[in-house]
């Protein structure tokens, strides 16, 4: 008789524990947020909202605290069922149906991958727990640690949204109701990066270089993907979304790169690297949940999701407009904000494999260096679109000139995220060593590559260097606090206000304003041999002389859905008509098919001697 759940049922040792940190840091604060986010919903929707979101919670909790392979299969499943109703929770429209049907298919995809490479581990195991797998790993041929390898790296990253199994994320995740995208893309992705870490780097063991190097180039692929199809992206919440595949792809930087250092012997830089990984995890999680609920709180106060059509909300809702800019400069790692020190780290684990490391792989860390700082500079220009063109200049629609604040909950949750993207910026001498001594705890690594202060941290391998982001903080409020003073004082030079000059235009509105799609075109011409644009021109005319209407659009090619999934689907619908005829309503061919399976399981039990 098989025992299904083991003595270890559960699993809360120092990874456990962090993912359920950082769990209960994105989901309260969206829970804040939703009661005034469903305050005009009906009492029974509300109700259900509610319960939805407690599942999910708890859910996401079992994943990352299941000690056995079934609790964790159970749980995976669990999570992504009650995802997929939130996801259609607005089933009333055809797009959320669409999100919810292409969401549930990939990640039952990538749940079939995962089960089977459990089943191969318990076939060597010969038991579910988490223990027995890795006692069993040590003696597993290679042949089946890398089958199970790439059967796991398939499962997770498809949940996680990597490139190209990105497909569903920035399709499901603005569907959802905006405190359920922020935790879905700050939270239930990381799930995934969870289960990396503990199958590849604990439970697996250690790993062949290739291994690293196979992570590092889609964790490449995805930061640069994501960016630039969000620089592309004028609806919010789809480029907060493509966003999230940026930021996987960041934190896949760094766990690639430990893998990758560990399986060279590069202790040191293989802690910083994880240290680095396990950072930008939790910042992201802390600013692009934030970003989320300002995009909810936008959404809520206009119904617009299109920039093209917002404009001059900063006069309308400073508050969602102040928190969305310290979200905008955490994730464009900015400094003192938290995504600067996370992705300085992930650089300094960079230079650290530089200078380590001999032949190609020096050669190697330096194009992953440039590819991180290639995206960096992307998505600081993607979300300075994002703030201009949502809050700045005049209103481009009638909603955004009558928006208004939002209620007291919706900015506590913005509010307190906002705090921690703060904090986890200038704290980062505070916060950091705990992360690092969790990084040496899942490596095995027990050296300490960091050294830490309150007003600071260094990094002492290969060479010494440091950074403050508390002090970075200090200098800057010293400066503002002295230009404040200069104007005050009555020493700055007198300011005249007049009307900017507007080209010989008599009044100046909306459209003589600085568009998204203008803003984006330098990038959609240098990126064009990726984003393949296309224009669409039409003109109405009155007469032969005189054009009444002009419209103009330009869209850009979504290469992996083009070249890849629809060709796949139109093979599976190609097979499936095929297979149709098999099916031709006859109760007498059903029982041939039957026969001819047991004959054939006959037959192979007693080849293989079963």
């Amino acid at each position: 008789m098989i025992n299904l759940f083991p003595q270890q049922l559960f699993l809360f040792d120092p990874l456990s524990l962090f993912f359920l940190a950082v769990i209960a840091l994105v989901c309260l604060p969206s829970a804040v947020f939703s009661i005034g986010y469903l305050r005009q919903d009906a009492p029974r929707k509300k109700a259900f909202a509610w319960a939805l979101l407690s599942g999910f919670t708890i859910s996401m909790s079992l994943v990352v605290t299941s000690g056995n392979l079934l609790a964790f299969l159970i749980s995976w499943e669990l999570m992504s069922l009650l995802s997929y109703f939130l996801v259609v929770f607005d089933y009333k429209h055809e797009k959320s149906i669409r999100a919810g049907t292409i969401y549930l298919i990939m990640t039952h995809v990538g749940t079939a991958f995962l089960m089977a490479a459990f089943f191969i581990l318990y076939t060597q195991a010969g038991s579910f727990d988490f223990l027995a797998v890795k006692e069993a790993a040590k003696a597993m041929p290679d042949q089946a640690r890398n089958i199970v390898f790439l059967f796991l790296f398939v499962g997770f990253a498809t949940k996680a949204g990597v490139v190209p199994l990105h497909i569903w994320l920035p399709i499901a995740h603005p569907q959802a109701p905006s405190h359920i995208s922020s935790i879905m893309s700050g939270v239930m992705i990381k799930t995934a990066i969870y289960g990396m870490i503990r199958f590849f780097i604990i439970l697996l063991g250690p790993s062949p270089a290739w291994w690293g190097i196979l992570i590092l180039v889609f964790a490449i692929i995805s930061c640069l993907v994501g960016v630039i199809y969000a620089l592309m992206d004028h609806d919010i919440k789809r480029l907060l979304a493509y966003h999230s595949v940026e930021n996987i792809g960041i934190i896949l930087l760094g766990v690639g790169s430990a893998m990758l250092f560990a399986s060279k012997g590069m202790a040191l830089a293989a802690v910083i690297a994880m240290c680095a990984g396990l950072y930008h995890l939790v910042n992201h999680a802390l600013f692009k949940g934030l970003l989320f609920l300002c995009s909810g709180s936008v959404v809520k106060a206009t119904g617009i999701r299109d920039m093209e059509k917002m404009g001059g909300l900063i006069k309308n809702m400073p508050w969602t407009a102040a928190f969305f800019l310290i979200g905008a400069m955490g994730i464009s790692a900015l400094p003192p904000f938290n995504g600067f020190v996370s992705e300085w780290l992930t650089f300094q684990a960079f230079l650290a494999g530089i200078l380590q490391s001999q032949g190609w792989i020096k050669l190697f860390m330096v194009l992953c260096a440039a590819a991180l700082a290639l995206t960096s500079g992307l998505a600081a220009a993607c979300f300075v679109k994002a703030f201009g063109i949502t809050f700045l200049a005049l209103p481009r629609s009638h909603r955004c000139e009558q928006a208004k604040e939002v209620s007291l909950s919706l900015k506590l949750g913005m509010g307190f995220l906002a705090l921690m993207v703060i904090l986890f910026g200038i704290g980062a001498g505070v916060i950091a060593p705990y992360i690092a001594r969790l990084a040496g705890d899942i490596l095995g690594v027990s050296t300490p590559a960091f050294s830490f202060r309150w007003f600071g941290l260094s990094i002492t391998a290969g060479q010494a260097v440091s950074i403050s982001p508390f002090m970075i903080a200090a200098l800057l409020l010293i400066f503002i606090c002295a230009i404040l003073s200069w104007f005050i004082s009555g020493l700055g030079a007198k300011t005249i206000r007049y009307e900017t000059w507007g080209c010989g235009y008599y009044t100046q509105d909306a459209r003589g304003e600085y568009t998204a799609t203008a803003f984006s075109k330098p990038f959609r011409i240098a990126f064009s041999f990726f984003l393949l644009p296309y224009r669409q021109s039409k003109k109405l005319w009155d007469s032969f002389y005189h054009v009444r209407s002009f419209t103009y659009e330009t869209h850009t090619t979504q290469v992996f859905e083009r070249h890849f999934y629809e060709p796949l689907l139109k093979s599976i619908y190609y097979i499936a008509v095929k297979f149709r005829k098999l099916q031709p309503g006859s109760i007498n061919l059903y029982l041939l098919y039957i026969f001819i399976a047991v004959v054939a399981l006959i037959v192979i039990t007693g080849a293989f001697g079963l």
